[in-house]
C-alpha cells in the first residue's frame, strides 16, 4: 500500500461490480434529442441569427413547445441576454409571440465566471426548481481577463466551472458563442478559441449561413447526441428559423433483452424482495435461467427505457441482502401482489 504524504487525501473510487449495479438517475434531455443536461455551445458569424434562435429556444422550452420536430421538457428558463437592452428584448420578444409565459426569465447584467456568476445562477436554481435550461448569450461577457500563459487552459478552466455547474444543478447551459474569420472545411472547427472549448462542452452546435442570406445549416455534434445537419430557413414574417428539410431518423432495432424485461416486469405490477427472488421469478415464467446479479445490472443498464415505459424501480440495502422495489404505472401499490419477504 503506498503510503500518503501530510494533507494527501485518498483517491475515491467505485469498482466496475458496484457501478454497473447501482441505480443513477437518466440523463434529462431538455430538447429530446438535442440538448441534454449538461454544458453545450451554439457559435454562428456576427449578426448570422444566434441571439433570435436562442430567445426562440427559450421561448418553446418555457412554454413546452417543441424545437422544430424534437419534442422539449417544459421547465422554467433562465436567459442571460448580456449584448442587449430590455427594450431590445421586448420588442424581439413581441415579434416572436404575443404571450410570452413567466416561466421564461431574463437578465441583461451578471457577474463573470469565478467572480460571482456561478453563484448567482445556483442562488437563481434554489428559487426556481424547475429550471432545465439556462442560456448565456454571449460566452465572452462572462469571461474575465486570462490569468493563464495558455489560451488553451484559459478556455478549459471557464468552460469546466460551468460544466460543473451544469453536472451538479442537472440542467442545461447552453453557451453563445463566435466564429472564427477564418473558413474550414469543418464549420465545427471555425469555433473561436481554442480546442478547450469543445473539450469542455457536451455539444457543439454551429449555425453557418452566408452573411445577407436567410438560409443556414445547423451542424450539432456531441457525446449524448447523434451528428446532425439541420437546414433551416430564416422567416422574415416570423422572425423564426424554420426547419426546411424533415430530420432524416434512424430507426435503431429494438433490443430483444430490453423487449423480454419490459414484459416481465410489467406482468410483475410490483414487486418488493431479493434479487436472488426476482431472478426465480423471471426462471418461472420465462423457462430460462438468469443470476440475480446479472438481472438487476439488466434493470440499471436499462433504467431509462424502462422508467419511459412506466417502469419504476429503487433499491435498498440491509446488512444482509439488498432489495428491490418495482411498481408499474396503473398498479395498486397497496394490493401486496408479488410482495415476498427477505
Amino acid at each position: 500500500m503506498t503510503s500518503l504524504t501530510q494533507g494527501q487525501k485518498n483517491l475515491h473510487t467505485i469498482d466496475a461490480d458496484t457501478l454497473t449495479a447501482t441505480p443513477l438517475p437518466a440523463l434529462r434531455y431538455v430538447v429530446d434529442q438535442l440538448i441534454p443536461q449538461g454544458l453545450h455551445i451554439l457559435a454562428g458569424a456576427p449578426k448570422v441569427g444566434k441571439s433570435w434562435l436562442a430567445l426562440w429556444l427559450c421561448l418553446q422550452v418555457a412554454e413546452g413547445k417543441p424545437v422544430w420536430e424534437f419534442p422539449t421538457t417544459q421547465s422554467t428558463v433562465l436567459y442571460l441576454c448580456l449584448e442587449d437592452s430590455y427594450t431590445r428584448i421586448q420588442r424581439r420578444l413581441f415579434q416572436l409571440t404575443e404571450d410570452a409565459p413567466a416561466t421564461l426569465h431574463l437578465a441583461n447584467l451578471s457577474e463573470r465566471i469565478g467572480s460571482g456568476l456561478e453563484d448567482q445562477i445556483r442562488q437563481f436554481l434554489r428559487e426556481h426548481t424547475d429550471t432545465a435550461l439556462v442560456v448565456i448569450d454571449t460566452l465572452q461577457k462572462v469571461r474575465g481577463a486570462s490569468v493563464d500563459s495558455s489560451a488553451y487552459a484559459s478556455d478549459y478552466r471557464d468552460l469546466s466551472a460551468l460544466k460543473q455547474l451544469a453536472d451538479e444543478q442537472r440542467v442545461a447551459v447552453l453557451l453563445i458563442h463566435h466564429l472564427r474569420k477564418t473558413a474550414d472545411e469543418d464549420p465545427l472547427n471555425m469555433i473561436s478559441g481554442t480546442t478547450g472549448i469543445s473539450g469542455a462542452t457536451d455539444s457543439s452546435f454551429v449555425l453557418k449561413g452566408q452573411r445577407g442570406s436567410r438560409s443556414a445549416t445547423l451542424y450539432c455534434t456531441g457525446r449524448d447526441i447523434e451528428y446532425r445537419e439541420l437546414p433551416l430557413w430564416f422567416s422574415g414574417e416570423t422572425h423564426t428559423w424554420e426547419l426546411t428539410e424533415q430530420a432524416e431518423e434512424e430507426q435503431e432495432p429494438v433490443d430483444p433483452k430490453l423487449v423480454s424485461l419490459s414484459e416481465f416486469l410489467k406482468a410483475l405490477s410490483i414487486f418488493d424482495g431479493t434479487a436472488t427472488q426476482l431472478s426465480e421469478l423471471w426462471e418461472r415464467q420465462k423457462g430460462e435461467q438468469i443470476t440475480p446479479s446479472v438481472l438487476a445490472k439488466r434493470m440499471v443498464r436499462y433504467a431509462g427505457e424502462l422508467e419511459s415505459e412506466g417502469i419504476h424501480f429503487t433499491t435498498s440495502r440491509t446488512r444482509e441482502v439488498r432489495h428491490i422495489h418495482i411498481q408499474c404505472d396503473g398498479s395498486d401499490g397497496s394490493d401486496g401482489k408479488n410482495r415476498t419477504g427477505a
